[in-house]
Parts: C-alpha cells; sequence; structure tokens
C-alpha cells in the first residue's frame, strides 16, 4: 500500500550517526604470507589510519599492526597516499609505514610492537617536517627500500631515495641515498625483477599528472640511477603506473590517443605498441600516489580496469590484445595484489558499498574481507543510481548518475515533485561514480533526490571531455551543472522551485560561482569551497599552485580574468541562502576562503550559516565532524524549502 508524505520528511532509518559509524574508509591491501594486510581508518579516533591483518582462508578476527598514536598517512603532495608497505625483512615479513605527526618512515614486525623510525625527525621550529616520504617498494639490495622524498630543506625537491632497514638514517640524513635526479613530482618508483632497471614517472610545474607526465628508464648501478631516458610521455601526454611484465618489457598506460589506454614498451628494442586501444578509460587522475588500475597475473597477462561511467574487470592477453570480461557485481574496481587465481581489489558495490575484496578469477566468486559499511540499512531505504545522459544548449553531452527518492513504497504527496540537490564533485579533475553511500541516502530516504554529475573537466570519457574545461572554470562545470537540472525538471523528475547544489573543494567552487552567475538554484551548500582565486594560488600547496593555469589560466597576466570568475566578488549577486561548513587546519583551501565568503554574506544580507570544525582538514574525518555537517545540511534544507525535519531547523542569519 502506498503511504503519502511531503518530501523531505519521510521517517527515515538512517540518521547521521548511522553514516559516521558505518562508513569506514577501507585502502588497497596486500598477500603477505598466507595472511592479507590492509588499511583502515578509525573515524571514531579522529580518522586515524592503520593497517590491519588477518589469515586470507578464514573470516577471523583482524589484528592491528599500528597502533594509537600512530597514524599511516602521507602528506606527500599533500594528498599523499601508498603510505605503507610489506617487506621482506631477514626473511621475516615486516611493515614500513608513514606516521603522519612527523611524516617519519617506521618499522614494524608483523604482530604490531613498538615501531622504530628509520628516518630523521626533520620537524622545524613550526613543526612542519622536512622529509616526508611515500610509495615505499624494495629496494636495490635487502638491506634497504625504495620511496618517494619530497624534500623542504631548502628549495622543495621531490626524487626517489634509499633507506637503509637498520636505522641508521633515524639519527643522520646522510645515510639517506637520492637514487635519482629531483623533479618537481616523481611518481611510481618501479625496479624490473633482477633489479637492474628502475622507472618511474615524473612531471614539472605547470603540468598536472593527467595533463602530461614523463616515463623514465634508468639503469641501476651501485644503488643509484644512471643513464636516465625518458622512453614515453611529454607535456601533452599522460603516462601513469608503469609496470615491469620481465627484465625487458615495461606495461604503462597513456591517453596519447585521447583516452587512457595499456601501452608496451620494450626496452632492448625501444618499441612501443598499443596493447588495447578502446575509448574508455584503463586508468584515472593521480591526486594520490600509489593508485593501481591493473595488475600483471604473469608476463602475458593483466588484470585490468576498464569503461566510462564506472570500471569493470577484464584480462588482457598481451601477444594477442584479446580481452575477456570478468563479470561482477561492481561499479568500480581496483586491483592491488594478484597471486595465483586470487585478486586482491578494493570494489564499489550499489548492495553492499565500498569494500576490499578477495575474488576468485575462475569462479568469480568474491568475498568480503572488509566493508567500509559494517551495518547496511535495510534495502527499501537505499536509492539505486541511474547513468543518465543530458545535452547542454550548445549540444554537448554531460553525464551524471541520479539517485531518486526512495523509502519503500513512500511517494511524496499528489502532485508534489521532490527536492533534488546536484551533487558536485571536487577536483575538479575527477569523477563521480556509482555508488551505495549512506551520505546520499541520508537524503534520498527522507525524500530529497540527489543528481551527481560528472560535468565537463570530469575523468572518465577521455581527454577531449577532460580538456573542456580548461580555462572555463566556475563557466563549463556551471552551465553543465545547470542543463543536468534542466534536463530533470523538463523530464517532469525535480520540483524546479527546490533545486539545490552542493560540493566541497573544487565542488565548493562549482557550488559558489553558480549561485552568483544564475538563478537556477534555491539553495546551496559549499564544503571547504574556493572562493577566490587569487588567494587560492598564493596560499595553496605546491601540487596545485599551478593548476590555476590550466583551469583559467596563468597569473598575474590573467588577474582581470580571475578577478571576474572569483565568486568573492560577486557575493551581492547570490539572492538564494548558503551553507559554509570547513575545516580550520585545511591547508588545501584554506579557511580564509570561506570567511571571506561569509562576511560579504552577512554585508550583503543573504541568509547563511558558517560552521568552522577545529582539527578538520581538507575533507572532513572525524565523526563528530561528519555527524554535525550532515544534520546542519538537512537542517539548511528543512529551512529553505519548508519541510518537517527530524533535526533542528537550522538558524540562519
Amino acid at each position: 500500500m502506498t503511504t503519502r508524505l511531503p518530501y523531505g520528511s519521510w521517517p527515515s532509518p538512517i540518521s547521521a550517526q548511522d553514516v559516521a559509524a558505518g562508513t569506514t574508509p577501507v585502502g588497497g591491501g596486500t598477500f603477505v604470507g598466507e595472511e592479507i594486510w590492509w588499511l583502515e581508518g578509525r573515524p571514531a579516533e579522529g580518522g586515524r589510519l592503520t593497517v590491519l591483518a588477518r589469515d586470507a582462508k578464514t573470516d577471523q578476527e583482524p589484528r592491528e599492526l599500528v597502533s594509537s598514536p600512530f597514524n599511516v598517512r602521507s602528506r606527500v603532495n599533500e594528498y599523499g597516499g601508498a603510505a605503507w608497505a610489506a617487506i621482506q625483512v631477514g626473511g621475516t615479513q615486516k611493515l614500513v609505514f608513514v606516521n603522519f605527526a612527523d611524516q617519519r618512515l617506521y618499522l614494524a614486525g608483523a604482530d604490531g610492537g613498538t615501531p622504530v623510525p628509520l628516518t630523521p625527525d626533520s620537524a622545524g621550529t613550526d613543526g612542519d617536517p622536512a622529509f616526508r616520504f611515500a610509495e615505499i617498494i624494495e629496494g636495490t639490495d635487502p638491506r634497504s627500500v625504495l620511496a618517494i622524498c619530497e624534500d623542504h630543506r631548502t628549495e622543495l625537491r621531490r626524487y626517489i631515495v634509499a633507506v637503509p632497514l637498520d636505522g641508521s638514517a633515524a639519527q643522520d640524513a646522510q645515510k639517506l641515498t637520492e637514487v635519482t635526479h629531483s623533479s618537481r613530482f616523481v611518481a611510481a618508483p618501479r625496479l624490473n625483477p633482477s633489479k637492474t632497471r628502475l622507472s618511474w614517472i615524473s612531471w614539472e610545474h605547470p603540468q598536472m599528472p593527467w595533463d602530461g607526465t614523463e616515463l623514465h628508464i634508468a639503469d641501476v648501478e651501485a644503488g643509484k640511477a644512471i643513464n636516465d631516458s625518458v622512453v614515453a610521455g611529454s607535456t601533452t601526454e599522460s603516462v601513469l603506473q608503469p609496470e615491469w611484465l620481465n627484465d625487458d618489457e615495461l606495461v604503462f598506460i597513456s591517453d596519447s590517443s585521447g583516452w587512457w589506454n595499456p601501452y608496451l614498451y620494450t626496452a632492448a628494442t625501444g618499441n612501443r605498441r598499443a596493447l588495447c586501444g578502446r575509448a574508455e578509460e584503463f586508468a584515472g587522475p593521480l591526486w594520490t600516489v600509489g593508485q593501481s588500475w591493473y595488475k600483471a597475473m604473469d608476463s602475458n597477462t593483466l588484470l585490468l580496469t576498464h569503461g566510462t561511467h564506472g570500471s569493470a574487470l577484464a584480462s588482457l592477453n598481451v601477444s594477442t590484445g584479446e580481452l575477456k570480461e570478468l563479470p561482477l557485481p561492481f561499479t568500480r574496481l581496483s586491483p592491488c595484489a594478484v597471486r595465483g587465481n586470487q585478486l586482491l581489489a578494493t570494489a564499489t558495490s550499489l548492495v553492499q558499498g565500498d569494500g576490499l575484496r578477495l575474488i576468485n578469477l575462475e569462479s568469480l566468486e568474491a568475498i568480503n574481507v572488509s566493508l567500509a559499511l559494517r551495518d547496511l540499512p535495510e534495502p527499501f531505504a537505499l536509492p539505486g543510481a541511474e547513468a543518465m545522459e543530458f545535452t547542454t544548449t550548445d549540444g554537448s553531452p554531460v553525464y551524471a548518475h541520479v539517485y531518486a527518492p526512495k523509502l519503500g513504497d513512500l511517494q511524496g504527496q499528489e502532485g508534489e515533485l521532490p527536492p533534488y540537490v546536484a551533487f558536485v564533485h571536487g577536483g575538479p579533475t575527477s569523477q563521480a561514480f556509482a555508488q551505495l553511500s549512506l551520505s546520499i541516502a541520508y537524503y534520498t530516504s527522507r525524500g530529497i533526490g540527489v543528481v551527481d554529475v560528472n560535468y565537463g573537466g570530469s575523468t572518465g570519457f577521455g581527454r577531449a571531455y577532460r580538456q573542456r574545461l580548461n580555462g572555463e572554470w566556475g563557466v563549463v562545470d556551471v552551465q553543465d551543472t545547470v542543463a543536468v537540472l534542466d534536463g530533470m525538471v523538463a523530464a517532469g523528475l525535480a520540483d524546479p522551485q527546490r533545486l539545490a547544489i552542493e560540493g566541497g573543494s573544487a565542488g565548493g567552487w562549482t557550488v559558489l560561482s553558480a549561485l552568483t552567475t544564475t538563478k537556477r538554484f534555491s539553495a546551496g551548500i559549499s564544503r571547504y569551497g574556493v572562493s577566490d582565486l587569487v588567494g587560492l594560488v598564493r596560499d595553496t600547496h605546491d601540487f596545485e599552485s599551478r593548476y590555476m593555469e590550466s583551469l583559467v589560466g596563468p597569473y598575474p597576466e590573467a588577474a582581470q580574468l580571475y578577478a571576474q570568475r572569483a565568486p568573492i566578488n560577486h557575493v551581492e549577486d547570490i539572492s538564494c541562502p548558503v551553507l559554509l561548513l570547513q575545516g580550520d587546519q585545511d591547508k588545501v583551501v584554506p579557511p580564509a576562503q570561506s570567511q571571506v565568503v561569509a562576511d560579504a554574506l552577512a554585508a550583503n544580507g543573504i541568509p547563511h550559516a558558517y560552521v568552522l570544525y577545529a582539527g578538520e582538514q581538507h575533507g572532513f574525518r572525524r565523526a563528530e565532524t561528519i555527524i554535525n555537517a550532515l544534520e546542519t545540511s538537512l537542517g539548511f534544507y528543512a529551512a529553505v524549502f519548508g519541510f518537517e525535519a527530524d533535526v533542528p531547523v537550522l538558524d540562519l542569519s
């Protein structure tokens, strides 16, 4: 029997506490002997990250290898990634990891215990460490490991470093050996099986890794890289994830065709060969180092992901180029490790959410090792995800995933259309995937629809679609999001008077840009959003310090355009309520970016609220923050759209 209640006021069983408590970040894993080791977050411990271990064949309770207060997280490029590795030391598997607070490398045993530092304490007078490390691999000899080193001691430098495992460098930085020359950015160090060659990628300002990178191969002699040569990539070709098949053959991903596709380089001949040319993506944007889009099963077989709206798993015969699909119930996968016919991968399921899965490649049975959502709501409270294509006024396609309101058989009142919130992802060079998100279900189970927009500039649809945003940030992303909402209204799916937009970081920029340049939206929420481009260029970290050159233009040459685009200069054009959410320790988008908008909104008499969260950085990790941000957002929509909610209606000043 159908029950009708006003959209927004449905009695959802999903609380903000469920979202925060139920969502545990689960990272990549690896096989270690008969065990599986993986990265997992602890929201209740301030977002601390740890490494867990359990037997690969049994569903035993995992043990923790890194105890509090240690936090396994790197600050290389500020976004970090690849902060730990299982390394064989003297015939025994050990854990090498980066500790967030001091950015030192530590060595720990397979049974936990007190970690031993491998690199020096490099904190300066301001407490900021001069050395930062990531993407750890076994070294050129058993006595060391290789890693990316970000060196702030004088001018900023990044290179591949060798770190002795005996701890001698913990007190003496001279014991650290620079294996490669420095580049502005480096990633993906890989040794061939005999450890006679080293490969890696690098890029320089103003390129971002999706604009152009270079693939290096060098001989290894006495622990140093010599005879370095660039074998692929340029300022206009993005090369990612090199992996050795054997001592002579190197696989990598390149977008030289307009799509990130796999290639094979043979060092002996210098030949480069496309392995599988498709108008699909076999990789994505390198925001964090150590990302994995494929693994080698053997010297002639790759397990790789590919697709557009999402990613599917397939095996590729290197010799013939034959691609064999491996149908699995996931919308997105990232291969972590392969052993025999077993694949360890992080994967997204619309039924069970994100998690680390152990996949049998013969039967395609997937066993859950660890799930981000521990207690799943009943299916009646979870929305579906529909991939849809819309069209802009100039005929360009725009892609989105639509999550319609759903709570059992509940419907809105007769003749009522649901309010919809447009989610705009961060990056902006990123992609929204179909997912089981409790944050989305928090809205949809209350009768608020969500449409997750992949505006021009998003990845997943080729280099040309990615480059639609070049020089047009704040224009194309806004126009595409408006086109999606217009399409939803035209299709009779959304209430034209109750449309909202929300996003974080670069998504927050699109929110503020949309509110200052269009009248399409009735409300907007910006989480740690960019508002002042000049302030961003001056204050942001090195990795993104030249990002604006492609998105807007070079500064100060394009200063007039920067002023024209920046929402802070047009706050008087905002005519709807705004909610601003911000972390006070954010180094990517500093709090001043939100404060200046709040001040301007107050000066112009625009209803708004500004919440500053102590101790939060770029992206909210603490359970209490996640809870408050969600309830505040719902209370904001209740205030603007006029429905009754199970949280206090937000007081807007």
